[in-house]
């Protein structure tokens, strides 16, 4: 994992000639008593509070106390901080008081750096059987109807939102044991929880089915040169003879972004980049389950499109067809813009930056590069990938206002969305000095999350073409020293560097072969 976020931090459009580049504040602590009733009264938070936009999360918002709910501190009615028993117990729904969704989402997605979710949900579980008297025999049937519906609506947030949670067994165990009590003697409520708990089960069913596909699909990738020794080049298959058409093959990359983008949970994003809580004893934090494993996977599908459009580059032995392939990457990577899949769009920019592709100058010099530079200059790295960034608020405005599936579609460079998110989560303390977590800053953490939630739910409204999409996911693509050394072949050595490379290549060949 930390080779992983070293490789990915390092986000930046290389320049031609470069490898890919995923190769690969005081305030007195105040004790925490039951609240219930002074809870009720409690402010609700505004959705994602417009204060915070600054990005600036250190400014000393605790000299003028303003209002203090045992262990929760308020500042202009929005709560940027508390303690962490404090926090779990605004979690908690009563008869008169259910927190809003803004905060339900931001705490459960952040609360996993403090607590382990399955230890959450006990507490959670035990906050409610204990304050409403659910084990009480004489408990006011009244109140358990008043109160039911609003904790199975607290756990159906929690099993939709973060499913994955409940792949693990104490997390499954807590939910069975507090729906049981809830669902006692209660038709209505007995259906309600069945309903909930079958949707999780699909959905963990799905996400398993997707791991063992990926699994086939990776087990099957071999490397282009072992293919080449088994079949003449002149009969293997390319990309154009699967698909010349650069609006399809961008419409099936889209297919692909979509889909696993639907697999990322949004805890992987903190999950990616947890560290052990200072105030946590427990030194296995986070050691017994996988923690990005679907956020990992999308960032392979794009290093294999990357390879996979310099591999289409450096295989054909006639200058004439390598430049056209590169032209009908360039026409895809352009419909890819205009569709507002960035992700695909970035990974074929940076196939055809790479050193193997971008050393082939009598092929470049066939091309017509104006779009080409139209579209490397929208995704320029430059004043923080600018840019880009314009064009993305553009696409999540149309997003925003669409009428249609085809104009809802916002796929983000990946890198640069993780690489915001880890820097946002570096930039500032997750504890205040008196040991509240700093809500503040999870607020802004859940914004940005939220927003990826909002463009992963997107259905794909183009047609499935399984031959293409079989294709992308499964056609052997060279390894780095074979882009080199099919590069070498389409157009020799220009220096002594590379004539040095192309000997060790070609002798590394022959020995294993």
């Amino acid at each position: 994992m930390a080779k992983f976020l070293a490789e990915l931090l390092g986000c930046t459009l290389p320049e031609k000639g470069a490898s890919p580049m995923f190769e690969c504040r005081s305030q007195p602590h105040i004790g925490l008593r039951h609240v219930t009733k002074q809870r009720d009264k409690m402010p609700q938070t505004s959705p994602f509070p417009a204060m915070y936009g600054s990005n600036v999360y250190n400014k000393n918002l605790y000299k003028a106390k303003e209002e203090d709910y045992e262990g929760l501190y308020y500042h202009e009615n929005n709560l940027v901080s508390g303690s962490l028993e404090a926090l779990i117990e605004h979690l908690v729904p009563t008869v008169a008081y259910y927190p809003d969704r803004t905060y339900i989402f931001t705490f459960l997605l952040s609360s996993r750096l403090f607590i382990h979710p399955y230890e959450l949900m006990s507490k959670v579980c035990h906050l409610c059987v204990d304050q409403q008297r659910l084990t009480d025999p004489q408990a006011d049937k009244a109140r358990v109807r008043k109160i039911a519906p609003k904790i199975l609506q607290l756990l159906t947030e929690w099993t939709e939102t973060f499913p994955y949670d409940f792949r693990d067994e104490r997390m499954m165990k807590s939910l069975k044991e507090l729906t049981h009590r809830l669902s006692t003697g209660d038709e209505l409520y007995r259906k309600a929880v069945q309903q909930m708990t079958q949707t999780l089960i699909r959905k963990l069913t799905t996400l398993s089915q997707y791991e063992e596909a990926l699994a086939k699909i990776n087990s099957s990738v071999t490397d282009r040169l072992t293919v080449l020794k088994t079949k003449p080049q002149s009969i293997q298959r390319d990309i154009l003879t699967i698909c010349s058409d650069p609006f399809t093959l961008a419409q099936q990359l889209t297919h692909i972004e979509l889909e696993r983008l639907s697999y990322i949970g949004p805890e992987e994003f903190i999950q990616a980049f947890v560290q052990k809580d200072p105030l946590d004893n427990d030194k296995r934090c986070f050691s017994d389950h996988k923690k990005a494993s679907n956020l990992e996977a999308y960032v392979e599908w794009f290093n294999r499109l990357s390879y996979l459009v310099a591999t289409e580059i450096c295989m054909p032995v006639k200058k004439k067809h390598r430049a056209r392939v590169i032209e009908f990457f360039i026409d895809v990577a352009r419909e890819c813009f205009n569709i507002g899949n960035f992700n695909s769009l970035m990974a074929i920019i940076t196939g055809m930056n790479m050193s193997p592709v971008s050393r082939l100058k009598k092929t470049w010099g066939k091309v017509k590069t104006a779009k080409f530079d139209i579209l490397e200059h929208q995704m320029d790295p430059s004043s923080n990938f600018y840019n880009y960034r314009t064009a993305l608020r553009g696409a999540t405005q149309r997003s925003i206002t669409a009428h249609s599936s085809r104009e809802k579609i916002v796929i983000p460079f990946f890198s640069l969305l993780i690489k915001d998110i880890y820097f946002l989560n570096e930039g500032c303390a997750n504890r205040l000095p008196n040991g509240h977590v700093n809500l503040e800053k999870f607020w802004e953490l859940a914004k940005q999350v939220m927003e990826f939630m909002t463009w992963k739910k997107v259905e794909c409204p183009f047609d499935r073409d399984r031959k293409i999409l079989q294709y992308l996911l499964t056609a052997p693509v060279f390894s780095e020293d074979a882009l080199y050394l099919a590069s070498y072949e389409s157009e020799g050595p220009e220096n002594n560097m590379e004539k040095d490379r192309w000997k060790s290549l070609r002798s590394s060949l022959l020995n294993r072969t």
